[in-house]
C-alpha cells in the first residue's frame, strides 16, 4: 500500500470517528437541554395555575367582602326599623280599654308560692328531699356481707 492511500484511510477514518464522537456528545448534552427545557415549560405551567388560584382567591375575598358590607347594612336598616318601631309604641298610653287584666287573679297567684314552685312530695308526707328520707329505724347495725 502506498503512503498516500494510508494517510487518506487515516483521515476518513479519523472523519468518522470525530462525527461519531460529535454525534455522542450532542446527544448526551442535548439530554440534559431537554430535561432542562421540560422542566422550564412545567414551571411556566405551574406559574399560570399559581396566577389563576391566586386571582381567583382575590375574587372570592372581595365577593365576601361585598357580601359582609352588605349584610352590615342590612343589619343597620333592621336596627333603625326597630327603633322607629319602639318610639312608636312607647307613644302609644299604656292603658288601652279593654286589656285591663283583672287584678283579684294576678293577687291570687302571687299569694300562693305552691302554684309557683314545684313539690317533690304530697301533701302530708315527706318527699325524696326530706331529711328523713331513706333512713330506717333499725336498732341493729348492718352485717357485712357473707362469701
Amino acid at each position: 500500500m502506498d503512503e498516500s492511500k494510508i494517510n487518506w484511510m487515516l483521515a476518513i477514518a479519523s472523519l468518522l470517528a470525530g462525527i461519531g464522537i460529535g454525534a455522542l456528545g450532542h446527544h448526551l448534552l442535548n439530554a440534559g437541554a431537554r430535561r432542562t427545557q421540560k422542566l422550564r415549560r412545567l414551571l411556566a405551567e405551574r406559574e399560570r395555575e399559581l396566577a389563576s388560584l391566586k386571582s381567583s382567591v382575590d375574587d372570592h375575598f372581595s365577593e365576601l367582602a361585598g357580601l359582609a358590607e352588605s349584610l352590615r347594612q342590612d343589619s343597620d336598616t333592621l336596627m333603625q326599623h326597630l327603633e322607629k318601631g319602639a318610639e312608636r309604641l312607647n307613644s302609644i298610653p299604656h292603658q288601652t280599654p279593654g286589656l285591663d287584666a283583672p287584678t283579684a287573679d294576678i293577687e291570687e297567684a302571687t299569694a300562693s308560692p305552691q302554684l309557683k314552685a314545684p313539690r317533690d312530695y304530697a301533701d302530708g308526707s315527706g318527699g325524696t328531699l326530706s331529711e328523713e328520707f331513706g333512713l330506717k329505724e333499725d336498732k341493729a347495725p348492718p352485717q357485712p356481707p357473707r362469701y
